[in-house]
């Protein structure tokens, strides 16, 4: 059987996608796998209360809207269908997203908005406070 190219790519990422998530149960993080698949819809979530809360700027809340709807855009770069490419434009324009919010609201005030595990959200804002020397910033 000979598949076209994109079908073999399609299959092996989806293979690599399984093979993460089992090796993560084995492990025993299971926390950690659900975390992973629920980091968008968390991110959206957060920013939709970010959206709705006075104490952020307008111009934080210009970026939160644009960075919502291209996170409920069934329309990507990639595909959301496939596995673990299909969500890292999301992952990128919500990282740049939430580095500007960082910038322009109180920390405080997104921790209040996020509904995952805390111990995540501390991961991802420590991954996009990073300052251009590469020696991350203090979280607010």
């Amino acid at each position: 059987m000979d598949l076209p190219l994109w079908a073999e790519i399609l299959l092996i990422l989806l293979a690599i996608w399984i093979v993460v998530a089992v090796v993560l149960v084995i492990v025993g993080r299971v926390l950690l796998a659900r975390e992973l698949a629920l980091l968008v819809p968390n991110l959206v979530r957060m920013f939709g209360g970010l959206l709705r809360d006075p104490r952020v700027p307008l111009r934080a809340k210009i970026v939160v809207g644009i960075a919502s709807l291209w996170l409920a855009s069934p329309i990507d770069l990639i595909p959301d269908f496939v596995p673990i490419a299909g969500q890292l434009d999301d992952a990128i324009i919500a990282a740049l997203a939430l580095r500007f919010i960082l910038r322009t609201t109180d920390g405080a005030v997104v921790r209040q908005h996020w509904h995952g595990d805390p111990a995540t959200l501390e991961r991802v804002l420590r991954m996009v406070s990073w300052n251009r020397r590469g020696s991350p910033r203090a979280v607010p």
